[in-house]
């Protein structure tokens, strides 16, 4: 190494704030990780679901694509048999029993009898093959008088599950401020001490419906801040379309996915969570396929695929129909980026340019290869059809370029 004019208790200086800087970052964005996002969540009432949920969707679903196959053909011909083949086989990827709005205030005995009879129908789900992967409850809020009873279903739900089986998480409505996300990790921390739960086991979602979780009186960004204060515990943000658009002030027949206001709150809700390992999910639409199906499934299948092409991945459904045209939608967005991004990365493995003349660099090969394995995640495209496209792109390779680790020439 040549001389230097840095003097060494300069250097050394330096190199512990930067180290300590380092230490900062990967502990606040240590990736996204390899746990593989659902393309929905699905929310149910806590007094209208039962363990054959999933498979009850999923008929009216297969129906409700025979019925209109002719609109669906106009929206994507060629993904429909595979999307009536996932409606068959596995319709629902993650589901919430709702015990908050859908579900509405109950006595509490009837709310303690919906709770008890929500774990064990989770507790099923948790060990049947062709359940969903990912599987929960969404609470009521932490304000008032609605925070006891929340807190009380959560307990009966987890006595009933007698555990916390892989996939579990609930759902946290109405989150305003930092404080009140300290006081969740607090509460999980507590219940799995008092029930003998592993440590760090439960594992929460956070619901952005109100403009003072996006931006404080202070003019800070308390979602963000929300994501450090639950430490390990937040698995993902998720937007309420209705309350949010309703508290900035917007009329009735405006609130909508779409609207100018909720596009700015999930904006700064996937700023917040990039690379932080949390998941943004979409909000959900009230309109659905009942009245006026045809417009209905035209409507949702825009909005999806409006959001993926935003990078919003995963969405709220509340509607059988919406299995329809979310997994239409989807299998449609990640098949044509999966054949854009296949020629660019074998160029891009093998050190060429690309036949169409793009010279990709390190970090767009990294969105590229994330782009293929959600595809693959999702079933849009299978690991054989990938393989016959491109053999060289295995999922090892894939990860790898993912994690910006080198790869070796082909």
């Amino acid at each position: 190494m040549t001389a230097t004019r840095l003097p060494e208790n300069v250097r050394a200086r330096i190199e512990a704030v930067l180290d300590a800087v380092d230490a900062e970052l990967r502990a606040h964005y240590p990736g996204s990780g390899d746990r593989a996002q659902p393309v929905h969540t699905v929310y149910v009432p806590a007094d209208r679901v039962s363990a054959a949920t999933p498979r009850e969707w999923g008929a009216e679903a297969v129906t409700l694509l025979d019925n209109h196959r002719d609109v669906l053909a106009e929206l994507g011909d060629d993904a429909l048999p595979a999307v009536r083949e996932r409606l068959t086989s596995a319709p629902i990827q993650d589901l919430r029993i709702d015990f908050e709005d859908g579900y509405g205030f109950r006595p509490d005995a009837e709310e303690d009898a919906a709770a008890t009879a929500a774990g064990t129908i989770l507790a099923e789900w948790a060990n049947a093959a062709d359940g969903p992967a990912g599987f929960g409850v969404r609470i009521k809020g932490l304000g008032g008088p609605e925070r006891r009873r929340a807190i009380r279903t959560l307990e009966l739900v987890l006595d009933a599950l007698d555990g916390v089986p892989d996939g579990f998480v609930f759902t946290v409505p109405k989150i305003r401020a930092v404080r009140q996300v300290s006081a969740l990790a607090a509460l999980c921390e507590g219940l799995e001490r008092g029930s003998g739960l592993p440590a760090g086991s439960l594992r929460f979602e956070l619901q952005i419906e109100s403009p003072q979780a996006v931006i404080a009186a202070d003019g800070t960004v308390p979602v963000a801040a929300m994501i450090s204060a639950a430490g390990t515990r937040c698995h993902g943000l998720h937007f309420g379309t209705y309350d949010y658009t309703a508290a900035c002030g917007v009329a009735a027949p405006d609130q909508a996915l779409d609207h100018p206001a909720a596009d700015f709150a999930k904006a700064v809700m996937q700023v917040a969570a990039a690379q932080t390992g949390v998941w943004v999910c979409d909000g959900s639409t009230q309109i659905v396929p009942d009245s006026d199906p045809e417009a209905a499934l035209r409507n949702h299948h825009r909005l999806v695929e409006r959001a993926l092409r935003r990078g919003y991945y995963q969405g709220w459904d509340m509607h059988p129909g919406h299995l329809v045209t979310r997994w239409l939608a989807t299998y449609q967005f990640f098949r044509a980026a999966i054949d854009v991004a296949t020629p660019r990365l074998r160029a891009y493995v093998a050190r060429n340019q690309d036949p169409a003349g793009v010279l990709d660099e390190p970090a767009t090969a990294e969105a590229l290869a994330a782009t293929v394995l959600r595809g693959l995640r999702c079933g849009a495209r299978t690991e054989a059809e990938l393989a016959t496209a491109a053999p060289e792109l295995t999922t090892e390779v894939l990860r790898a370029l993912v994690a910006r680790k080198p790869v070796g020439r082909t």
